[in-house]
This record gives structure tokens, C-alpha cells and sequence, in this order.
């Protein structure tokens, strides 16, 4: 443990660990304030608290305490660190604070590692991080170089009172099995298994620096993609995806994203809120289209009219010329629907079979805009032209498609 000057916020449940940090910052004379929560899930919830409380209270720190009922849905773990870790970044943002000391120990980080490898994770990191960050607040780990078993010693030889969770022997937690496994370890295999962390962390970023090399101003070459191994692949997916939205994406979608882009020239893969779709031979992620609709009801407004997709321009001869009646008011440009067709000088064209003939990639083509009349009759698609009644050398306008 360092001596810090700023106010940190330490995250104490009145365990060994906690309570050794704790004691350890107070010593050092480490401005401190504490935070902790009572999940009211075991019988001692209670008497933790009000421990930590006096304890708090007598060595002049300000705690805040979290204890109103917890309920939640799934994984009581994941919710519990939800919960606490939101209350954490809460605390530290009100008051100006540096961040948040964790007693995570030397124990966590093997379990934490040896959990991975056993379920085949590819982590964002293997173990744990001494910090990280969380919400935009700094998550601290002070005592990564510390084993339980020493920190237990610790509050021990301080005269530190301290609870045991008595979940911590339940079988049903996979993290308790392995801790029995942990516990033994000598420190000569302690110290080849950090190593061995070491090293696996040091190949993840050397990888994810070379991977970084193929995402070019937010795209990758589709062809160049293919060529690379399976491991380096979901690497980039990683990447590109979990950038933006800041979530772990699980190894099975990851594949699911993957064999498309392995099989398929032309995509549009759903991605936490977004799309990977492909143009041009390359491949990126983009907003969730918007199906839009707009009404006109007169030429003055058309030709001021702004839009994402579609922009309009003075008219000139051509794909996207139309020339406008009376009667066609009032008009809409709308994003095309399944089922559209317009009436051309050669026949009626579906407009799906032009965003076929023409290669639109399918990202486009839900948002790609056609014109309708008064009488809900297609009379313009950018790039494809007007109808046969809407065409002339002097057209009114030009309606052009936007990417978005």
C-alpha cells in the first residue's frame, strides 16, 4: 500500500481483506472516506454493518452505507457487483473523490484466472487488473501482492475484528471449488502462475495491437479478414464491437459474427444496437436504420427540405430528375417498403429487384428513398429514375440518396 494524498473512496464489507485495507490506509494517514452494502442475503448482514459502522465511526471516517433491499434477476454474483459498483461510481462522483480501493487479494486473481481458462474464456484481460475503470471513475486493487492468508494474519497480529461468509463454502459457486484449490498453493507455484498471467496478458495485447493494423478508419477489409486465423479474427471483432458499445460479447455470438463474414459478400449482422454491414468490400459497424416519412405540401417546401438519406437539389436531367403536377401534391419521401414498385417507360420495376441488379448493399436499401405521390403511387427512386408520367427534359427537382 502507498500513501495517497487525494480522498479515496475504500470499499469495505467487514471481511479480512476490506478490513485489513482499511486499517492499512489509516495508518499510513491516507485521506479516506468508506463505502459498503448490505445485500440483506445472510443472516450476519446486519452485524457486518453496524461493525463497520462503529469501526468507521471511531476512527473519524465518513461511511456511506447502501442497505436498502436488493432484489434482482439472473446471477445473483453479476447483480450483487451491478449494484455495489454503481454505488461505488455514484459516491465518487458527488464528492470529487480520486476512486475506489478494492481489496481484491492475490487469492482473487489466481481464482479469477484459473476460472477463466476452466470455462475458455478470451477475456479482455486474464486475472485482474490493478486498475481499471469503471463508469468513468478509477477501480483500484492495492493488494494484488497480498494472499488471503496473509491479510487474515494481518487483522490477527492488529487485533482487527473481522466476518467470514459463510457462502463462501458453498459448493454451488464455482469460485469455491476452486478456492480450495487456491488456498494450498506453495509460493514458488503462486509465482509461476502470475507468470504465467504475465505472459498470457502480454500475448492478448500483442495481439490486439496487430489486429488494431487491419481497422482502418473504422474499417476492415473484408478479403484481409479472411485470410487472418480464427484467434486473430475474434480479436478484431473485439475490437471493432466492444469499443463502441462496452460490453464483453460472449466467444459463441463472436463464432455466430464470424462465419457470416467467413461465407457471405453482403451483411447486415445485428451487434448490441448497431449493425456490421459491408460496402465496397469492407466491413464496419453502423446506427440501427430509421424508417422515416415525410409529407410536402408544396414545391416551396420540398426544395427546402433536409433529411439523413435523401437531399434535394435543383433539377437536372437524369436518375434522379422528377418533374412535379398538380395533382401529385400533397408528396412524401419515405424510406421503401417491401412490396414497392414504380412504373417505368419499359414496364413496372420492382424496386427490390433494382437494389438486386444494381448491388445496393443491404445496408442501404431499407433507408434508400422513394417519392409518392397523392395517390400512394412510387414516382421517383434516386438512382433508378421516375415514373413514365413524371419525366421531362426541365424537371422541377432532383431527389438524391444519402448514405446516412
Amino acid at each position: 500500500m502507498q500513501k495517497e494524498n487525494k480522498t479515496w473512496l475504500a470499499a469495505v464489507s467487514g471481511g479480512p481483506d476490506s478490513m485489513a485495507m482499511l486499517d492499512m490506509c489509516i495508518r499510513q494517514g491516507m485521506p479516506l472516506a468508506a463505502a459498503h452494502v448490505n445485500y440483506h442475503h445472510r443472516p450476519e448482514a446486519d452485524a457486518e454493518e453496524a461493525y463497520v459502522k462503529d469501526f468507521c465511526l471511531k476512527h473519524g471516517i465518513r461511511l456511506f452505507v447502501k442497505n436498502d433491499p436488493f432484489i434482482y434477476e439472473g446471477n445473483f454474483e453479476a447483480a450483487a457487483r451491478k449494484h455495489r459498483y454503481d454505488f461505488f461510481a455514484e459516491i465518487v462522483k458527488e464528492n470529487g473523490y480520486a476512486g475506489v480501493l478494492v481489496a481484491h487479494q492475490e487469492d482473487d486473481l489466481i481464482e479469477t484466472y484459473i476460472m477463466q481458462k476452466e470455462k475458455n474464456i478470451v477475456p479482455e484481460y486474464y486475472g485482474l487488473k490493478e486498475e481499471m475503470m469503471y463508469h468513468g471513475i478509477l477501480i483500484r486493487r492495492p493488494l494484488l501482492s497480498h494472499t488471503k492468508k496473509q491479510l487474515e494474519d494481518y487483522c490477527n497480529d492488529h487485533q482487527i475484528r473481522y466476518f467470514i461468509d459463510a457462502t463462501n463454502s458453498d459448493d454451488a459457486y464455482t469460485r469455491n471449488r476452486i478456492r480450495r484449490t487456491v488456498a494450498p498453493l506453495s509460493a514458488f507455484e503462486r509465482r509461476m502462475i502470475r507468470q504465467e498471467i504475465m505472459k498470457e496478458n502480454a500475448v492478448l495485447q500483442e495481439r490486439r495491437c496487430r489486429v488494431r493494423t487491419y481497422i482502418r478508419d473504422e474499417k476492415t477489409n473484408l478479403s484481409s479478414y479472411r485470410r487472418l486465423p480464427y484467434e486473430e479474427r475474434e480479436a478484431l471483432l473485439r475490437e471493432l464491437c466492444e469499443e463502441k458499445h462496452g460490453k464483453r460479447m460472449s466467444g459463441a455470438h463472436l463464432k455466430q459474427i464470424d462465419e457470416i463474414l467467413m461465407k457471405k459478400n453482403d451483411f447486415v449482422i445485428p451487434v448490441s444496437g448497431k449493425n456490421i454491414v459491408q460496402e465496397n468490400g469492407s466491413f464496419f459497424l453502423q446506427d440501427l436504420p430509421e424508417p422515416y416519412e415525410y409529407v410536402y405540401e408544396n414545391l416551396d417546401q420540398l426544395q427546402k427540405a433536409e433529411g439523413k438519406y435523401f437531399r434535394i437539389e435543383t433539377g437536372e436531367p437524369g436518375v434522379n430528375a422528377l418533374t412535379l403536377h398538380e395533382s401529385d401534391w400533397p408528396l412524401t419521401i419515405r424510406s421503401w417498403k417491401a412490396g414497392d414498385e414504380i412504373m417505368m417507360r419499359f414496364g413496372t420495376k420492382s424496386v427490390h429487384r433494382f437494389f438486386i441488379d444494381r448491388h445496393i448493399p443491404q445496408y442501404q436499401r431499407e433507408t434508400w428513398p422513394v417519392v409518392e405521390n397523392a395517390s400512394k403511387e412510387v414516382i421517383l427512386v434516386p438512382g433508378l429514375g421516375c415514373d413514365k408520367y413524371h419525366f421531362s427534359r426541365s424537371p422541377d427537382i432532383n431527389v438524391l440518396q444519402c448514405p446516412g
